[in-house]
């Protein structure tokens, strides 16, 4: 542990001129004392720390002294392509990887370059999750994220309904959206892809029996399908997704500010294609309006939706939702007699 925590000593002062013993304990999450037994740890291990002293002092090293020890390690390198995530490396347990490996990273540029990550990460963020919510990391998470890395079976227990499921899963990938994590992975002996949401398992585990000492037992591992593109698989089954939501239809007629809104409060998806649709089959009436089929969710969410289009808007079909739209228009009109 301190070994680890002095490499990153030596690697923060390679890619900085100069800095205090308060940033060294901040970046490093110790103590100033800490700092200072370790560097004095590291000048008699033949290290040229110097300390300036007084207000503006601090701590540098001597001479243009430059380690060799930035070379990255796997982990490090891989952990580094996820690090304009910061809160998915969190949650994953890869923050000190990433950590590590933009240090390496500095400490190999030239001196004019080692504030790149500073003025990128002041320039540049990406905050995934949703308004109106605070996301919850799941406990299960790291297990599953090691599992994903390892290419390692894993033997999970899920919610699925009422009930707990167990399956034995080859873990491919992992995905993030809009703050709630989703694993893609293959049941063992199936040929096909599942989704599964990780704040709904219960257990994850070594596949196989449990008397194994060796977690990374070759016997756990899976081959990996080659030509498996996380990214297509995941736009194609969210699409899939999105359509089966959509399984009642209402025929509207809108206006020409109608069309161009619907697509903002309904389905963005569902309502161009409505329009497109519509615009295809025939011209406008002689109002300017066309008549749309729109795929909705339910008539609830229809209704709920749908009530942002105002006299934009009219409801033909089903008969019960023109019914509620009309009554809605009635209590209206009442308001602003």
């Amino acid at each position: 542990m301190r070994a680890a925590r002095l490499i990153r000593l030596v690697l923060l002062l390679q890619s900085r001129p100069s800095m205090t013993g308060a940033e060294l304990a901040q970046e490093l999450e110790v103590s100033e004392r800490t700092v200072t037994r370790d560097v004095a740890a590291l000048s008699e291990a033949g290290v040229p720390v110097y300390a300036d002293r007084g207000r503006t002092g601090g701590y540098r090293l001597i001479g243009g002294y430059r380690t060799r020890l930035t070379g990255l390690g796997r982990t490090e390198a891989e952990a580094l392509f996820l690090s304009g995530v910061p809160s998915a490396l969190r949650g994953m347990g890869l923050a000190d990887a990433a950590s590590a490996a933009r240090l390496k990273v500095s400490a190999s540029l030239l001196p004019e370059l080692r504030d790149a990550s500073h003025t990128a990460a002041q320039r540049f963020h990406l905050d995934a999750p949703g308004w109106w919510h605070e996301p919850e990391t799941p406990e299960l998470l790291p297990a599953v994220a090691d599992a994903v890395w390892d290419d390692r079976r894993v033997t999970a227990r899920y919610h699925r309904r009422d009930t707990e499921v167990e399956r034995e899963l080859e873990p491919y990938g992992l995905v993030l959206k809009a703050g709630v994590w989703y694993l893609a992975a293959r049941v063992e002996g199936e040929g096909d892809f599942r989704v599964y949401r990780v704040d709904r398992f219960t257990a994850v585990g070594p596949a196989g029996p449990t008397d194994r000492q060796d977690r990374h037992d070759r016997h756990d591992r899976f081959e990996r399908l080659a030509d498996f593109d996380l990214p297509a698989f995941w736009e194609e089954r969210a699409a899939q997704f999105a359509r089966s939501l959509l399984r009642e239809k209402v025929v509207l007629r809108l206006t020409g500010e109608g069309a161009r809104r619907l697509p903002q409060v309904t389905d963005r998806t569902a309502g161009q294609e409505a329009v497109a649709a519509a615009r295809a089959a025939g011209d406008p009436d002689g109002q300017g309006r066309i008549t749309v089929t729109l795929p909705v969710e339910s008539l609830d969410v229809a209704y709920e939706q749908l009530l942002a289009l105002g006299p934009e808007a009219e409801v033909l079909a089903p008969p019960e939702l023109r019914e509620r739209f009309a009554a809605a228009a009635a209590r209206a009109s009442a308001l602003y007699r």
